[in-house]
């Protein structure tokens, strides 16, 4: 009995579900200050570099800009 469960031949095979990959970005808007101090503190806690992020992007309000990660996470 012992040597029918560690046959590999006895076991059944488990179908392998590969994960997905999906793109998405994140979007930061807000003063120069306030951008480039998130960026700073993503990295510090592990998420992204601060090389990963766009430079920083005048937008059409005065004072304001923006920044743009794409990254790849894993889907079920």
């Amino acid at each position: 009995m012992a040597q029918e469960r560690e046959n590999p031949e006895n076991q059944q095979s488990v179908p392998q579900s590969f994960p997905k990959r999906e793109r998405i970005k994140h979007l930061l808007i807000g003063s120069p200050k306030a951008v480039t101090s998130t960026i700073h503190y993503l990295q510090a806690v592990g998420y992204a570099n601060v090389g990963d992020w766009s430079p920083l992007l005048s937008t059409d309000n005065p004072d304001e800009v923006m920044s743009i990660l794409i990254r790849q996470i894993l889907t079920a």
